[in-house]
């Protein structure tokens, strides 16, 4: 072989190595993205438009599809209405669906589970607003016994310092059979994956000195009225112990319609929900009314974010549920950077949580291909098994 044929053949062989280990590292990162992984996003009536008509539903979610998400949250109970056609909702306080343009003659969550469905998506109903209400709101208006209050009586809580809320007392019968009865008749009425509570499934700190839960805290404590340091160790415990008595019947009641429905969660920092909402997950999660658990760190820097999902608490929960993490996406006016998002979801998969989801729909904003390279491929939910009570 003479010198010039010899260099072609090895130009050529040099080539084709070259070829085989730059598709060898691209086998490598295909791998490397989890082929289970829990990709949620909340869709919200707040600052969007993806709810408001059925043309936006089914763009929207086939938008998200291609994006490679797997699991949504839409609002169904947000500004004290539900987003929905709701039976409960019309006897309790005679509004059967959010009197909102966009919404009329429509049945979104119908809409969002046909179309989820169709797409591949698992589909839970997210409960936005849990126990807080507007104070002006129609349900207020006709059973304002249901409000808990702090202890010199007044019930408003200024969500931001400017738009007032008031909070149902987790111990008033009534409102149990409420919240029950909302949650459970989406879960008989649609076929829905789950359904979701967030970090508004409490009462802040400040609260309980209410009728019912003074004559409840009275009863246990040899006629004792509650301490007025609402932070004393004991009065929040006592507290928290009636949130948490709430959510186990409410778990019992959709389990025992259908056992398969995932119970979701999506709170703040475990000691932050404690000791500012008397929201006990930790608890929750051991006693088994968890299977799925979405911890909201919504941090604009990298640190901060580590900090958050470095902690004891949660790094302990994922030996035990599917524990994945709440990223935000942006508000209104205030879009997390791009190079941002990407850190946060390599720090989430780096220590091994079950994903991510976002908050929320409207703040992917333009950027489709840079999401697409988050989610290259599909991915499967995690599998979610209930422990029992």
């Amino acid at each position: 072989m003479n010198d010039k044929r010899r260099r072609w053949v090895l130009s050529w062989l040099a080539l084709g190595m070259a070829i085989a280990l730059g598709l060898a590292g691209v086998g490598r990162a295909v791998a490397q993205e989890p082929v289970t992984e829990l990709r949620g996003i909340w869709l919200t009536n707040i600052d969007s438009e993806v709810l408001f008509s059925s043309r936006n539903v089914v763009g929207g979610l086939q938008r998200l599809h291609r994006l490679n998400f797997n699991t949504l949250y839409p609002t169904v109970w947000n500004g004290g209405y539900t987003q929905y056609p709701s039976p409960t909702a019309l006897a309790t306080f005679g509004v059967e669906q959010d009197p909102y343009p966009g919404f009329a003659g429509r049945d979104m969550l119908g809409e969002m589970v046909v179309e989820g469905h169709r797409q591949g998506m698992a589909v839970i109903p997210w409960f936005e607003f849990g126990l807080m209400m507007p104070a002006e709101s129609e349900l207020v208006a006709q059973h304002p016994d249901w409000v808990t209050a702090k202890s010199d009586g007044d019930p408003i809580w200024m969500e931001g310092g400017r738009i007032p809320r008031v909070w149902l007392s987790p111990s008033h019968p009534e409102v149990q059979d409420f919240i029950v009865n909302l949650v459970t008749e989406t879960v008989r009425r649609y076929r829905v994956d789950g359904i979701q509570l967030d970090d508004h499934f409490g009462i802040p700190v400040a609260y309980g000195y209410d009728p019912i839960m003074i004559a409840l805290y009275q009863a246990d404590h040899d006629g004792a009225a509650p301490p007025d340091d609402i932070r004393d160790a004991e009065w929040v415990r006592w507290r928290a112990n009636e949130v948490t008595q709430l959510m186990r019947r409410l778990v019992q009641e959709v389990k025992a319609i259908n056992p398969d429905c995932v119970i979701s969660l999506s709170p703040n920092p475990r000691l932050f929900s404690y000791m500012e909402y008397l929201q006990d997950w930790g608890t929750w999660e051991r006693r088994g009314l968890i299977d799925e658990l979405i911890v909201q760190i919504y941090r604009r820097d990298l640190e901060r974010f580590e900090f958050e999902i470095d902690r004891a608490d949660v790094q302990v929960a994922k030996e035990f549920l599917p524990v994945s993490i709440g990223i935000l996406a942006g508000l209104k006016d205030n879009i997390t950077d791009m190079s941002l998002i990407n850190e946060q979801v390599e720090a989430v998969r780096d220590r091994g949580y079950a994903g991510v989801a976002f908050f929320f729909y409207e703040t992917l904003g333009n950027r489709d291909s840079l999401f697409r390279g988050l989610f290259p491929t599909p991915a499967r939910r995690p599998n979610l098994v209930y422990q029992g009570f």
